[in-house]
């Protein structure tokens, strides 16, 4: 068992410095949106960091819809991951403190992906970091318990986490209230050997994207979402700020977001000799940056109480359309 008063022990699945770690394009300059949300983020630097290419897992993009009083919360496929990476994503049971947990799987050679509390996260600073106590999840790459050291995949890039942050995020004080419960975690087993490259890797993306075109909308989603918009803007135009981000976060975000990584994905395509998906990309494109402006109109439109155009909403559905009309029938 280990402990907080264990003999000093390195343990990480790969070497990373977390000064000179670079990120990956998805998160590099001139994006319309630097984050997605932190799952989709974390999937991103992680493949990134043990040596993959993520891009080749984005056909999931393409898949999303309205879901009533949110879009789709897009996720990475567990089966794809297996396909193209090798990488077999399990739940891991928590039954011991979760820092002995961390300690064997990462000496095993497996990434730790585990909700924890940004209040404890110094890459958050000027967010939530000493100030709010939000749930989100890292992928754990590192451990030394008697140095209380943690390095992590979390958002945008790689980090370390030092002394107190490690005693207070890992619950190292004291036992935890018993009224805590245990977060949920899962584990990342990596086959190295069954990790697709070239041309095979592109052969299996292609295969998904058409697994993830037969899941799409077959109507429309925009629609939807502008009738619901219309008439959330009645309570939106008397709520505060905290509420905008919610919003925002549910709905302009989750799809502007999503949708730009939907044209990374066939951009990386193209770049890989499937030709002629540049002018879906550029539909994708187009709704990326009108969802970002979106979200800034309703900004001030919330500060001033001033009334919203939703002309762009129908912009996007006919983005949308061609898009997918263009790939399905290349691809149905």
């Amino acid at each position: 068992m280990c402990s907080p008063s264990t003999k000093s022990k390195k343990t990480f699945v790969r070497a990373i410095d977390a000064a000179s770690y670079r990120r990956h394009a998805i998160h590099g300059e001139g994006r319309v949106w630097a984050e997605t949300n932190c799952y989709t983020d974390l999937l991103v630097e992680l493949l990134h960091g043990l040596g993959y290419e993520p891009s080749a897992m984005l056909a999931f993009t393409l898949a999303i819809g309205f879901e009533g009083d949110q879009w789709t919360f897009f996720k990475p496929s567990l089966p794809d991951l297996y396909a193209l990476y090798g990488l077999d994503v399990q739940e891991l049971a928590l039954w011991r403190p979760l820092h002995e947990h961390l300690v064997e799987q990462v000496q095993r050679g497996n990434p730790v992906l585990v909700e924890v509390d940004s209040f404890y996260l110094p890459d958050t600073a000027g967010t939530a970091y000493g100030t709010t106590h939000q749930k989100t999840t890292i992928g754990v790459n590192e451990i030394d318990v008697a140095l209380k050291r943690l390095g992590y995949f979390h958002n945008a890039g790689y980090f370390e986490l030092h002394g107190d942050d490690f005693v207070n995020l890992l619950q190292l004080a004291g036992a935890p209230h018993e009224r805590v419960l245990p977060p949920y975690a899962e584990f990342a087993k990596g086959d190295a050997s069954k990790a697709l490259r070239g041309g095979a890797l592109v052969e299996a993306s292609l295969a998904q994207l058409r697994a993830h075109l037969a899941r799409a909308p077959r109507e429309n989603p925009f629609g939807g979402f502008r009738e619901r918009f219309e008439q959330d803007l009645a309570w939106l135009m008397t709520a505060d700020l905290s509420r905008f981000h919610a919003y925002s976060f549910a709905t302009l975000r989750q799809y502007g977001a999503c949708f730009e990584l939907a044209e990374t994905y066939l951009r990386w395509l193209g770049g890989n000799g499937v030709e002629g998906l540049a002018p879906a990309a550029d539909e994708l494109h187009a709704i990326a940056e009108t969802a970002k402006a979106l979200q800034f109109q309703l900004a001030r439109s919330m500060a001033r109480r001033k009334p919203l155009e939703l002309a762009s909403i129908d912009t996007m559905g006919a983005a949308w359309e061609r898009a997918m009309t263009s790939l399905r029938a290349r691809f149905a």
